[in-house]
């Protein structure tokens, strides 16, 4: 199979126009297409389509049991997959739909198993980028789409990232450009009583809990391999990995930079090429290794960005191992931590 890489410049343009309906075309007929969303490139098929989903787990070689995330344009098209839609949850929709948040309902019997990874819950997002909009209403309403990436890689912020992936696997890529935010929506469970965030990510709980009040935080965005059917993408199996392997470094600055330095250092002298991750402020300390700075440690939004495009290139220039600092903080820097520890393995080292 031939992918075709297709620019999209403005979705108001009567040219990118058509390219989208083309799209939309090879999704309504079971296909699959790769796009662009404010977060991520997602991998989209029809999700009532249960032939349609097993496509996307097939290209992405995802286990059937990891769920689908079911993209939408409308409000209208929420009420049709929900079996119900608590006013809380519609008071999230009010404030941040559309955008880089995605809610579990119970589902109604027209969302198949196939594409819920088995659960009788849905999960649902209402992106914010135009060429995605246009795509899921060229397509018939209802797209699901986990990252466009093999599963277990990086998510791909680039077009260019999904080609490395899915050449030969889909039959197109929509190229929108860069993406904005680089990691994936924040996930909230609305299927009990009281709301529970599944999976970090711009839209932070300090956030949600102005909306919703009492919020819990689930146990399994910390626990590996606990053997738990996963509720949500990237709870249960390793996410967002580069090849080589990645070690974080937590503690006081001065220290992290000393040991990764050690580290790095052992690493060439063992013959091994290592890659850093640091930060503009902190790259001109380290003396061994292919030293990338993340952005600026002051700017959350910056290194969540960066954060996949460092880990690809990594891959490209072929390093041993990578040894990371890490950025905990109260806003994204949260959800960067989630996602860094899910490539590492929970690998870490305490200075």
């Amino acid at each position: 199979m031939k992918t075709s890489i297709i620019k999209i410049k403005d979705n108001q343009d009567r040219s990118d126009q058509q390219k989208i309906r083309a799209a939309g075309k090879i999704i309504r007929e079971g296909g699959v297409v790769a796009f662009p969303t404010e977060t991520v490139y997602g991998l989209g098929a029809d999700a009532l389509n249960p032939d349609a989903a097993r496509k996307i787990y097939e290209a992405k070689g995802r286990p059937s049991d990891n769920p689908l995330i079911i993209h939408i344009a409308d409000m209208e098209a929420l009420e049709q997959i929900a079996d119900s839609v608590p006013p809380l949850a519609r008071k999230m929709a009010e404030r941040f739909w559309p955008g880089p948040l995605t809610m579990i309902f119970c589902k109604r019997d027209v969302v198949p198993m196939e594409t819920t990874g088995g659960l009788e819950t849905v999960a649902v997002r209402m992106p914010r980028h135009p060429v995605a909009l246009a795509l899921i209403q060229a397509a018939g309403g209802y797209i699901a789409a986990p990252s466009a990436n093999t599963s277990g890689r990086p998510s791909p912020t680039l077009a260019e990232h999904v080609a490395e992936d899915m050449e030969g696997r889909i039959p197109m890529i929509l190229d929108g450009g860069a993406v904005g935010i680089g990691i994936e929506s924040t996930i909230v469970d609305f299927s009990d009583e009281i709301p529970m965030v599944l999976r970090p990510g711009s839209i932070t709980p300090d956030m949600i809990r102005k909306v919703t009040g009492d919020l819990r935080m689930d146990p399994g965005l910390i626990e590996e391999n606990s053997g738990v059917r996963p509720r949500a993408p990237g709870m249960k199996y390793k996410h967002y990995a580069p090849r080589a392997e990645l070690i974080l470094v937590s503690g006081a600055q001065d220290k992290v930079q000393e040991k990764i330095n050690v580290l790095a250092r052992e690493a060439a002298m063992s013959g091994k090429t290592a890659g850093i991750i640091g930060t503009d402020e902190s790259c001109g300390c380290y003396g061994y290794g292919i030293v990338k700075s993340i952005g600026t440690r002051y700017d959350e939004e910056t290194i969540a960005r960066h954060l996949y495009g460092i880990l690809r290139e990594f891959d490209q220039q072929d390093v041993d191992v990578i040894y990371s600092e890490c950025f905990s903080a109260p806003g994204i820097g949260q959800a960067v931590m989630n996602r860094l520890l899910k490539a590492a393995g929970q690998r870490m080292i305490e200075v």
